[in-house]
């Protein structure tokens, strides 16, 4: 379970930012991929190229999966979960790329200029029914796509086909389908960040108690449902900010939907918790890591020599919360 949200910045930059929810521990670091790689595919012997350099969180599997990040045309993209709603192919196709679902979000960053350019290739892509070695089952995923241009999408693989849809309002968490998210939205029209007016019930006049009732009735759950309504409401009427504060106005978004451990379990007792935060700049192409237990931001930024490596880089996190020491 995770949430994402889009962020356009004052001076024009776009901003993609999420929250890996899950119960699983996945251990991601932040992790460069170059130019020019080819990944072996559990979907089948040929694998895949990619083409562009690109960082973002994963780990090494036997191949590097990353589930979040942002290459070097400034596509960013994050891969979320779509249980009960994602359904994929049990056969090969030989003339489309053969991969499986968790090997989709390297394939679009290491080949996708923008999410336009994503469009052309998604026309090419058969995602195979095969499991993850590291979870031995088949992940279902969607994907959100943001791009410098401001450009938002979200792909949805479902039993009727392919999704490729226009994200107007720059969110997504998980299921049902985003169509349905977005039809959900007219449910809360009267959510806003003013207060709502005096009332009078027969001569009897009624007030709030205090500035925030205009958001009275807005989910406080950890649904998918209800993350996607507060992280819409949100990122509507957060004020906006100039690109280096950015991230920090992401970190304040998120923490409206961050999960901490113990107050979301599942029937076996496992905690579905925030594992980290990630933030992609499309336009500094930077990547940055605000892992569970050590809420510093970390970053990584591109050089050349990290986009024509020969291998993928990794960079390990403080899983400790610093300080600045001020006396």
């Amino acid at each position: 379970m995770c949430t994402s949200v889009t962020f356009l910045s004052e001076t024009g930059d776009n901003f993609l930012a999420r929250t890996m929810d899950f119960d699983f521990d996945l251990d991601g670091r932040p992790v460069v991929i170059p130019r020019h790689q080819h990944f072996n595919s559990d979907a089948g012997k040929d694998g895949y190229d990619t083409k562009l350099a690109f960082v973002g969180a994963g780990r090494n599997i036997g191949n590097y999966i990353l589930v979040d990040g942002v290459n070097e045309r400034g596509l960013s993209g994050a891969a979320l979960y779509f249980s009960n709603e994602a359904s994929y192919a049990n056969q090969i196709k030989s003339d489309q790329t053969n991969i499986a679902s968790h090997e989709v979000l390297n394939w679009l960053l290491g080949n996708a200029d923008s999410c336009e350019d994503a469009a052309d290739l998604i026309k090419k892509l058969n995602v195979v029914n095969v499991p993850i070695k590291l979870q031995g089952k088949v992940v279902p995923l969607h994907w959100i796509l943001s791009d410098r241009y401001g450009d938002c999408r979200v792909l949805e693989i479902r039993a009727d086909g392919v999704h490729y849809l226009k994200n107007p309002v720059g969110v997504m968490t998980n299921s049902p389908d985003f169509d349905w998210h977005l039809k959900n939205l007219n449910n809360y029209t009267e959510l806003q960040p003013n207060p709502h007016p005096d009332r009078d019930y027969s001569g009897y006049h009624i007030s709030s108690f205090g500035p925030g009732n205009g958001a009275l009735g807005m989910p406080g759950d950890y649904t998918s449902v209800s993350r996607f309504v507060r992280t819409a409401f949100m990122r509507q009427y957060t004020i906006s900010a100039q690109s280096k504060d950015a991230v920090n106005v992401l970190s304040h978004i998120l923490n409206s939907v961050e999960i901490p451990k113990g107050v979301k379990l599942k029937e076996n007792g496992d905690s579905d918790y925030t594992q980290y935060r990630g933030y992609m700049d499309s336009s500094r192409l930077t990547y940055y890591m605000q892992p569970y237990d050590n809420q510093t931001i970390s970053k990584v930024t591109w050089t050349d020599t990290l986009m024509n490596n020969d291998r993928p880089v990794e960079f390990p996190l403080t899983h400790e919360q610093t300080y600045q020491t001020l006396n």
